[in-house]
């Protein structure tokens, strides 16, 4: 099968199990506290970064708040998510630098979020589609891996795996199918429950590989 063979039955079985992803977040959500989210994602899970965060936010919910924080309050709350120290000096040096340089609002621009500390351009990406309905394909270790598996990019690394998905998939539909294929990952298709073979759609392309052989 052709790369675009794939990535088109690929997308309509994503849109199959999760029908319902959003791909265009309001903008009204908060753009400072996705990115300290997923600052702290790093190495992290979803779920201990959503137990964590009502808690920092709790005691400084603005970039203005959270620069004036000492660096150790911040380590102390954050410690559950894992790397705190390296995290907290992050966290409280990029929200100086939003107060400072940008008026207490994120940036809107991809050199401008990497050029914050912590922000690399996944996060960059992420901050850029979800707040602020850029078209953006942020693509993670996860999204990496399960690409590499579908056979949609050769694999070698992270930036090649996203302008190949950006070169198969339809750009209004990036934000969704980065979504989509993340929520795939950990429903059907995780590190360890398969070896690319056994979830629906690995399954479904094994047999069609085989098929075409025949």
């Amino acid at each position: 099968m052709k790369k675009s063979e794939r990535a088109q039955l690929v997308g309509k079985r994503l849109d199959t199990f999760f029908p319902e992803v959003d791909p265009s977040p309001p903008l009204s959500k908060n753009p400072y506290q996705l990115l300290i989210a997923v600052i702290l994602s790093a190495q992290c899970t979803d779920k201990r970064v959503d137990a964590t965060t009502p808690h920092l936010f709790a005691v400084a919910d603005t970039p203005e708040k959270m620069a004036a924080l000492p660096r150790r309050v911040i380590e102390k709350i954050i410690r559950p998510c894992g790397l705190a120290p390296g995290k907290s000096k992050n966290i409280r040096e990029t929200s100086r630098i939003i107060v400072e340089k940008h008026g207490g609002k994120v940036p809107r621009t991809f050199e401008e979020l990497e050029a914050l500390p912590g922000v690399g351009h996944k996060t960059a990406s992420i901050v850029m589609g979800r707040a602020f309905g850029a078209p953006a394909f942020a693509v993670d270790t996860h999204i990496h891996r399960l690409a590499t598996r579908w056979k949609l990019t050769s694999g070698k690394n992270v930036v090649q795996t996203e302008r190949d998905l950006k070169e198969l998939f339809p750009q209004p539909l990036w934000h969704k199918r980065h979504l989509q294929i993340i929520f795939y990952g950990r429903n059907y298709c995780t590190a360890r429950g398969c070896d690319g073979t056994t979830c629906p759609i690995c399954a479904e392309l094994k047999a069609l590989d085989v098929r075409k052989k025949k």
